[in-house]
């Protein structure tokens, strides 16, 4: 994928080259659908649950989790049957931190490759 644009409501949103919005304050739920479905994902309420926890950490710490830390966080707020790998990878197969956060608006986990 290069760097390009989203399209969104008529508006072009613009990602870099690995598909991570460039302007946080660009993200609307709408534009999560449509990068949820270029990702191939169908967004659930599983799927909004991570998303917006993720929104919320971001707010809190501004930095995106990388997946252990994820795991963590979200196992502590929705308990063991969500906080853990599998749960997290059937939700999000390429990765549920670089997913979940691209499809959230945040930036490119660090430690992710």
């Amino acid at each position: 994928m290069s760097a390009g644009f989203y399209e969104v409501n008529g508006k072009q949103v613009p990602h870099d080259e690995e598909g991570y919005i460039t302007n946080l304050s660009d993200w609307s739920k709408e534009l999560a659908e449509v990068i949820a479905k270029q990702e191939g994902i169908d967004m659930t309420e599983e799927h909004w649950d991570v998303v917006n926890f993720l929104r919320e950490y971001y707010e809190e710490y501004q930095i995106a989790p990388a997946i252990r830390v994820l795991v963590k966080a979200i196992k502590k707020k929705f308990g063991p049957e969500k906080g853990n790998n599998k749960y997290l990878y059937e939700l999000f197969p390429y990765g549920p931190a670089k997913q979940a956060c691209k499809i959230a608006g945040l930036p490119k986990p660090t430690g992710c490759v």
